[in-house]
C-alpha cells in the first residue's frame, strides 16, 4: 500500500481495502496475455479445448476430400505434392547393413529380389511404394501399408508382399469400449495400455464405383502387426493424420475463385470491341455498299477503311487495367507456401525475385524439414518395420542364419545449389575431422561400403595399367 492508501485505510479501512484490491486487479490485467483477453477484438474467436482425436474426428474426411480436389484441379497444390514426394523419397530411401556381416552379399541379393517384387499389385518396386505412400501422406494426411506373408511353398523367394491402402479403408465411424479396458477409436483398436492391437478396415474402398465390390460393405479386423499407419503426429495422443493442406485449404480455394473471376472479367471486356454513339435503333454502323438491300457492315477487318454516315460516332472499348493483381497473388501464395512448409519458389516456380544467397537460405530451412520428416517419420514408421519383417521372413524360410540383423537407411541426396561450393565445404569438413568419409558418401545418397569397394577396385585397375589420372585424388590432393 502506498502512502495515500495508508491514510485512507486509517480513516476508513473498508475503503482503503477496496482501493488496494482495485489497484492490484488493474495491475494483473495489464500483465495478462493479450491473446487471452475478451472483448470486441476476440468476440468471433472460438477456440475449443478438445483433444487431438476429438478435433480430428469426422473432419478428417472432409479435409481429405477437399485436399484431393485441390490436388486434382489446382496446379500449385499438385506441385506441392510432387515436390514433397520427390524431396522425401526421390529415387528411394535405400538400406545398408548396420554392421558388417560375412553374408552381406546374400542379404543384398535377397533384398534386391524382395524390393523388386514386393508390390502386391505388381505395378511398382519398393522405391515406388515409398513415393506412393509419401504422396498419399501429404495429400490425405495418412496412409496404410498392409504386409502380407505368403505361404512358404509359394514361388516367391522372399514370401512377403506389400499393399498400399488409402486411409479411406479405415472404418472411421467404429467406436467401442471393451470390458477389459480396451477400446476402438476411429477404427483403431487399443488395449488397456493404449497399445495398438488391430485395425478395422474395409476390404474395398468405400468410394468404389463398382456395386459388386461394395456389396459387403463391412470392416474386418486386421492385426496391427500386419499394418503400418504412416502419418505426421503433431499432438500427443493423436491417432489419425490430417492433410498437410489443412491450414491452406480455404485460402487456396478463395484464390482460385478470385483468379477465375478476374479471368472471366477479362473475357467479358474483350467481347466489347466498339460502341456506336448517336445512332437510332434502326441504324447500323456503316453505309451500304453496292446492293442497297445488302446488309450493313458491323464487323471489323485488318486494314479496313470505313466511312460513317453523318451524325454517327464510334468509341472503342478500353478494358480496365487490374492494378496490384500480381502483388496480391504473390503475397497470398507466400502465406500458402508457409502453411505447407515450402518456400515460395518451390511452390510456384517463380525465381524472379531471388539470388543465390536467398535461394540457398530458403532451401536450407526446407531441407531441415525434409530431413526431420525422413528420419523421424518415414524411416521409423515405414522403413524400419519393413526391414524387421523382411529379416523375420527370410530367417523363417531358412534363407539366412539366425542372428540380429538391421538396416541403416540412407535418404536420397539433395541437389547442390552450387556444386563447387557445397563439395568444397564437405571436403573441408572431412579434412578437419568433423565428418567421416563414409558419412559424406552417405549424404550423397550412396552406400559407403559399396562406393569404397568400387573405389578400391578402380584404383587397383589403374595401378595395374600404370595409369595416373588428373581425377585420381591420390595424386591431385597430395600434389604428386
Amino acid at each position: 500500500m502506498n502512502f495515500l492508501e495508508k491514510v485512507i485505510s486509517a480513516i476508513s479501512p473498508e475503503r482503503g481495502l477496496r482501493r488496494a484490491q482495485a489497484r492490484n486487479a488493474t495491475s494483473l490485467l495489464l500483465r495478462s496475455y493479450e491473446g487471452a483477453k475478451t472483448g470486441r477484438r476476440t468476440d468471433g474467436w472460438i477456440a475449443t479445448g478438445l483433444d487431438a482425436n476429438s478435433e480430428i474426428g469426422n473432419q478428417t474426411i472432409i479435409l481429405r476430400n477437399r485436399a484431393r480436389d485441390l490436388v486434382r484441379n489446382n496446379p500449385f497444390a499438385a506441385k506441392a505434392v510432387a515436390t514433397y514426394a520427390s524431396s522425401l523419397v526421390g529415387t528411394g530411401i535405400t538400406p545398408r547393413l548396420a554392421a558388417s556381416s560375412a553374408r552381406s552379399d546374400d542379404i543384398t541379393s535377397l533384398w534386391d529380389e524382395f524390393s523388386g517384387n514386393c508390390d502386391a499389385d505388381g505395378r511398382s518396386d519398393f522405391n515406388g511404394l515409398q513415393t506412393l505412400m509419401a504422396t498419399s501422406m501429404v495429400e490425405s494426411g495418412e496412409c496404410l501399408l498392409q504386409m502380407i506373408n505368403m505361404p512358404s511353398d509359394s514361388n516367391m523367394k522372399v514370401p512377403l508382399l506389400l499393399r498400399v491402402l488409402e486411409a479411406d479403408h479405415l472404418d472411421n465411424s467404429l467406436e467401442k469400449s471393451f470390458d477389459d479396458g480396451g477400446y476402438i477409436q476411429q477404427g483403431i483398436e487399443f488395449d488397456i495400455f493404449g497399445n495398438r492391437v488391430a485395425y478395422h478396415l474395409y476390404p474395398t474402398h468405400p468410394g468404389s464405383s463398382s456395386l459388386a465390390r461394395r456389396a459387403s460393405f463391412k470392416s474386418i479386423r486386421v492385426p496391427a502387426t500386419d499394418i503400418l499407419h504412416i502419418y505426421n503426429r503433431t499432438r500427443p495422443g493423436q491417432h489419425r493424420g490430417v492433410t498437410w493442406f489443412a491450414p491452406a485449404l480455404l485460402r487456396m480455394q478463395d484464390l482460385d475463385d478470385y483468379d477465375d473471376a478476374e479471368l472471366l472479367r477479362k473475357k467479358m471486356e474483350s467481347c466489347f470491341v466498339a460502341f456506336v454513339v448517336n445512332a437510332s435503333p434502326t441504324d447500323a454502323l456503316g453505309i451500304k455498299k453496292g446492293d442497297p438491300s445488302g446488309p450493313m457492315r458491323e464487323q471489323f477487318e485488318p486494314g479496313m477503311i470505313e466511312y460513317l454516315p453523318p451524325g454517327k460516332d464510334i468509341r472503342f472499348g478500353s478494358p480496365a487495367q487490374t492494378s496490384g493483381y500480381v502483388e496480391y497473388m504473390r503475397w497470398h501464395y507466400h502465406a500458402v507456401s508457409a502453411a505447407l512448409g515450402l518456400t515460395y519458389e518451390l511452390l510456384t516456380g517463380d525465381l524472379s525475385q531471388v539470388n543465390y544467397s536467398s535461394l540457398r537460405a530458403g532451401l536450407i530451412e526446407f531441407r531441415r524439414r525434409i530431413e526431420a520428416t525422413q528420419h523421424q517419420l518415414l524411416i521409423p514408421q515405414l522403413c524400419n518395420p519393413i526391414g524387421r519383417r523382411f529379416f523375420n521372413v527370410v530367417q523363417a524360410k531358412g534363407l539366412l542364419k539366425t542372428g540380429n540383423y538391421s538396416f541403416q537407411w540412407t535418404p536420397p541426396r539433395f541437389e547442390a545449389v552450387d556444386p563447387q561450393r557445397d563439395t568444397m565445404g564437405e571436403i573441408l569438413l572431412v579434412r578437419a575431422g568433423l565428418m567421416t568419409l563414409s558419412e559424406a558418401i552417405a549424404r550423397q545418397g550412396y552406400d559407403p561400403e559399396t562406393v569404397l569397394a568400387e573405389i578400391a577396385r578402380t584404383n587397383q585397375q589403374l595401378d595395374n595399367l600404370n595409369l595416373k589420372l588428373t581425377t585420381d585424388p591420390r595424386y591431385t590432393v597430395s600434389g604428386r
